[in-house]
């Protein structure tokens, strides 16, 4: 599956937000990458030109190319509710996403890689899609293979200090969690306005 893999952290200092976790390059350089330097670019952008990198803001986040983030959008388009909260849940609730913030992996990367790698079970069956959406309910295990719980404990150790999220309970001695409701838009704290990416759609 294709992904993302160039540099992160210019990806961050374009659009002046954490995009791929905490970095420090940030608080070094709070201005865009370029050889104008803090100066920067005079020119206002348009309202296009916001909306798209709000788009491109969620994209990267969540490692997604896209043909990958516009059908994700479709889904949402297609579901009742607000169109912009929906597709934040839809991308907060891939089991790739999921691995990342119960701490069984330190990024979206290396726990797209655990879920590719037939790493992890839900519900006690082995799912190897990282696109997986769970529900409410679900529960989310490092399976028994001794190869599997060495790497899920290697990475447990980089995100000790990490916060699980309120809609997500995690036994970080048994390598498992259980999703307790699908989150609220609160409860995600999105870094992005999603209300812009729907009217980009919907151009």
């Amino acid at each position: 599956m294709g992904r993302y893999t160039g540099p992160k952290t210019k990806i961050s200092r374009r659009y002046g937000v954490q995009i791929f976790g905490p970095s420090k390059s940030l608080e070094r350089k709070n201005y865009p990458p370029g050889m104008h330097g803090p100066k920067g670019s005079r020119r206002k952008q348009s309202d296009y030109a916001i909306a798209l990198g709000e788009k491109q803001k969620l994209r990267y986040q969540y490692g997604l190319l896209e043909r990958q983030f516009r059908r994700i959008f479709q889904n949402a388009l297609r579901k009742r509710g607000v169109t912009g909260e929906t597709l934040l849940q839809l991308l907060e609730t891939r089991l790739d996403n999921v691995i990342y913030r119960l701490g069984l992996a330190n990024t979206r990367n290396a726990a797209r890689q655990l879920v590719s790698h037939r790493h992890v079970q839900v519900n006690g069956r082995n799912v190897n899609v990282a696109s997986f959406n769970v529900k409410a309910g679900d529960e989310i295990a490092i399976n028994d293979k001794p190869k599997s719980r060495q790497l899920a404990l290697r990475n447990l150790e980089l995100t000790q200090i990490v916060p699980v999220p309120d809609w997500l309970t995690v036994d970080r001695d048994a390598l498992k969690g259980k999703v307790a409701h699908i989150p609220s838009r609160e409860e995600m704290q999105p870094i992005v306005n999603e209300q812009l990416i729907v009217e980009l759609y919907s151009r």
